[in-house]
């Protein structure tokens, strides 16, 4: 009889949990519409193929979307826009706060003694000085988070990010930005590889789309786990392709095919001026 009792009880809390995504996936078809061109460019990123890793819900924040996994128990990806601005002073740094809408809890204590840093994946600089205080107060839900090592977090990641702030926004009109985790291909190979409940990703990988030059021009990247941190930038150049290949999405899936063949199906380095920034010290280093 108790044991019917407690799974009674466990059934209860799964209906309630899955009354929780679908309201909250609901939610978004709603709004999609609204806030798709405003932080998304050629459609928001989906799954390649129906699998339940790559299965995701849409969060909306000031600034940035999230696609969340409720079985990585973290973003697989977030989608901004970036513009060069003249007056980049920004406001004090907030502090870590959990989400409510995640099925599963991200304390902001999760990743203390775990070895890793609470690592953004949509950037506290570069949103707020775009897209202002409530967004930056927004980049720092642990929604927005994934374990990083120290070296990736503090140098390769964030010389990458200063880059594209810094050095590519003000070369074109507009940035479009997808970052994202790399996983390894089987689930069951990294299931148990979690700080708390969040599951450890193997790589980084960050997208940046300048979709208002003629042709549009693309940078793609996958950063390891494993780095030093003083690496050359270009060390790390892939095609989107790639990124799609190692994660399951698809990333542009409003654009044409042809369209997509040429932006997603090469590393075309013409107007970036990559060389300018690839071995440059990071602002914290």
């Amino acid at each position: 009889m108790a044991r019917l009792l407690r799974w009674r009880r466990h059934g209860r809390r799964l209906g309630i949990a899955l009354v929780f995504v679908v309201a909250g996936t609901g939610l978004w078809q709603f709004q999609e519409r609204q806030y798709r061109d405003e932080y998304t460019w050629m459609g928001v990123p989906g799954q390649e193929s129906l699998k339940l890793t790559s299965l995701h819900r849409v969060f909306r924040n000031a600034g940035y979307l999230v696609g969340w996994s409720d079985v990585r128990v973290g973003s697989l990806w977030v989608s901004y826009q970036l513009n060069a601005v003249e007056d980049s002073d920004i406001g004090s740094r907030p502090s870590f706060r959990s989400d409510w809408r995640t099925l599963w809890p991200v304390k902001t204590s999760s990743y203390a003694k775990s070895g890793y840093d609470r690592g953004h994946l949509a950037p506290n600089y570069a949103i707020a000085a775009v897209h202002g205080r409530e967004a930056q107060v927004d980049t720092f839900f642990m929604s927005n988070m994934l374990p990083q090592t120290p070296a990736l977090n503090r140098q390769l990641w964030q010389r990458l990010e200063e880059a594209v702030m810094d050095h590519f926004a003000p070369r074109f009109e507009r940035l479009q930005v997808i970052s994202g985790p790399v996983y390894p291909e089987h689930f069951m190979d990294n299931v148990f590889n979690r700080v708390g409940l969040v599951e450890v990703p193997r790589a980084f990988y960050k997208i940046i789309v300048a979709p208002d030059a003629s042709p549009a021009k693309a940078l793609a990247f996958i950063m390891p786990q494993d780095v030093e941190g003083d690496e050359p930038l270009d060390d790390y150049l892939v095609n989107i392709d790639e990124v799609e290949d190692k994660t399951g999405l698809d990333f542009f899936p409003d654009l044409p095919d042809k369209r997509a063949q040429q932006l997603e199906g090469q590393v075309d380095l013409r107007g970036w001026a990559l060389d300018d920034v690839a071995n440059k010290p990071g602002r914290f280093q």
